[in-house]
């Protein structure tokens, strides 16, 4: 076995022919360049300021304490100083263009999509037999038994039966339609009478339904969402050419992607 081993570019570009990920790595660039030319012409700037305090959070989320830290995590990505410099910069120019866009839609769109915003605290268990969760309903409403001891007999999977059938913090969208009906209208906390479906016979304790508020988590939750769903369409409208070369697959002093 070889112990050097050269990658060049064409490798890379060839990988990813062949991993089927051009067609996500040329989306990226492109959205790269919308949000870029979008910005110049909203006449939207980042300050040194905000790079500084950009850069500080991503050091915060990689755990890059200490400046040896950080470098060896430049070299495992390949990058420069400067190129980090340039990363932090696209990250809050997406951000503050984002805002720029859709800050004034919030609200609106808060109170349009309310009910997907709503969240509920659940444990399952999913049973095949309906009789059989008919008998544990009741006698869990005449409080014979807990929904963690029935937990503990009928969940096969250990993790899940060791939390007692623990689903989280969980939205509308995240259910079952048949499943979302029937918990969202629960008077929590309450044991939901079995609910049957292709998968089986679930039983269902909601433990807490939980109310949503327009805090700042949720706003630019909901800013994210309305740019994501911009930007798909900005790119979807656009005619892209790639300098891909059938033979070579790149002609490596050429861009990647040409935006016409």
């Amino acid at each position: 076995m070889p112990q050097h081993l050269t990658i060049s570019n064409l490798d890379i570009i060839r990988s990813l022919k062949l991993s089927c990920q051009i067609p996500d790595f040329l989306e990226a660039i492109a959205f790269k360049k919308i949000i870029a030319e979008v910005a110049q012409e909203a006449g939207i700037q980042v300050e040194e300021e905000e790079i500084q305090k950009e850069s500080e959070k991503l050091r915060l989320e990689y755990k890059l304490v200490k400046a040896q830290d950080t470098w060896n995590w430049l070299t495992k990505h390949h990058l420069s100083l400067n190129e980090f410099e340039e990363l932090v910069h696209e990250k809050v120019l997406h951000q503050k263009l984002a805002n720029h866009l859709f800050s004034t839609q919030v609200e609106r769109v808060f109170y349009e999509r309310k009910l997907e915003y709503i969240a509920a605290v659940t444990y399952e268990i999913i049973l095949d037999d309906r009789d059989l969760a008919l008998e544990l309903f009741y006698a869990l409403e005449e409080g014979e038994v807990t929904f963690q001891e029935i937990a503990r007999l009928y969940i096969q999977e250990p993790e899940l039966r060791r939390a007692g059938g623990y689903q989280g913090l969980r939205h509308r969208k995240d259910f079952r339609p048949e499943i979302a009906a029937a918990v969202f209208a629960a008077n929590a906390p309450e044991i939901l009478k079995p609910i049957s479906t292709q998968k089986g016979v679930y039983l269902i304790w909601v433990e807490e339904i939980i109310q949503p508020k327009l805090d700042e988590q949720l706003r630019q939750k909901i800013i994210t969402e309305l740019f994501s769903a911009w930007l798909k369409q900005q790119f979807e409208s656009l005619e892209i050419f790639t300098q891909l070369d059938s033979d070579t697959n790149l002609q490596p002093q050429n861009e990647l992607l040409q935006q016409v």
